[in-house]
């Protein structure tokens, strides 16, 4: 009467648990967020996110060296810059914080990749993704006049060096835009990362700190998605993929995994999942408090993102997780 099949077999030594491993995470599938200010030897530590920064761009240069160094491939920029308008100047501008920050890590660290934010919160008075209604306090942004916004920031963004373009707003239309525009300004060859599944979450708070992108009235849910939904995901990855998306992200990621799994199921794109800002911070408070185990959630919940799917993860504990791997 005893079993047949014993599956404790293939667990019972170490090296024979790591031989029959099915999901490994390395160092190629991370890349780090970082948050650029202006200003000179800035690195002010973000209240709700211990452990992250907003960084003047020598502390970016700084940072970036030390990524590259980790065997991390890439970076995403996010930006603060020092004035908002309604216009979102700072995000297309030539001379903007993360044009800026692209083109001294493509000058001192040519080989890492340095992807581009490409949204406009962090850049309007009133903390919306684009343009509103003059009077609107609803946060109903006006899709297809924000589209020549996004087209002017990606192409600003690319001459800056970025190399690849991560459009994050969610507006209809803007991996078409952000492609035509890319293309008519001769950078045909730079991919679009499509924040195709980009939900209405609450775990976005403390970026909101990091960014300084909170709205200012109303909320982001007649642009980003519903949390409920999950075959409207796949609408947003079919029309992104149409539109020539490269690459699409799925975001958060922590309480989507079966989203990134639905994703990557329909397509062979990469796909990406963003480990944000609330995700992070929730391990890193329990973990001062004393009550997990850091590296071991760590390590399982980034083990846990590329199981279900994901082929790149973009996480604030990249760094940690890289020398937590290479002990």
């Amino acid at each position: 009467m005893f079993p047949i099949n014993r599956p404790r077999r293939l667990r019972q030594h170490p090296q024979l648990r790591r031989m029959v491993q099915e999901t490994v995470v390395t160092a190629n599938d991370l890349i780090y967020p970082l948050f650029a200010v202006p200003g000179d030897a800035v690195a002010t530590e973000v209240k709700s996110m211990p452990g992250v920064y907003q960084l003047s761009v020598d502390k970016i240069v700084e940072e970036a060296k030390e990524v590259r160094d980790l065997g991390i491939p890439g970076v995403i920029l996010f930006g603060i810059p020092e004035d908002k308008d309604v216009e979102a100047t700072g995000a297309w501008h030539d001379c903007g914080i993360v044009q800026k920050a692209a083109t001294a890590i493509k000058e001192a660290v040519p080989e890492l990749v340095v992807i581009a934010d490409t949204c406009l919160c962090e850049y309007t008075t009133h903390g919306h993704c684009g343009y509103l209604e003059v009077g609107d306090l609803s946060g109903r942004v006006l899709n297809d006049p924000t589209l020549d916004l996004l087209k002017k920031t990606a192409v600003s963004q690319a001459k800056a060096g970025a190399d690849i373009i991560a459009p994050s707003g969610m507006m209809d239309g803007f991996v078409t835009a952000i492609r035509e525009g890319l293309d008519e300004a001769g950078f045909s060859e730079t991919p679009i990362l499509s924040y195709a599944a980009k939900y209405a979450s609450a775990y976005y708070g403390p970026f909101r700190d990091a960014a300084e992108s909170a709205p200012q009235f109303g909320d982001r849910r007649t642009y980003q998605m519903d949390p409920a939904n999950g075959r409207e995901a796949i609408k947003e990855v079919e029309l992104d993929i149409a539109e020539g998306a490269d690459m699409l992200m799925v975001k958060p990621a922590l309480a989507y995994m079966d989203i990134i799994w639905r994703v990557k199921e329909v397509t062979n794109l990469p796909v990406a999942a963003y480990n944000v800002s609330g995700e992070y911070s929730m391990v890193k408070a329990a973990a001062l408090n004393g009550w997990i185990d850091e590296k071991k959630l760590t390590l399982e919940t980034l083990t846990s993102f590329k199981r279900s799917g994901a082929d790149l993860i973009l996480t604030y504990h990249a760094k940690d997780a890289v020398r937590w791997m290479n002990e």
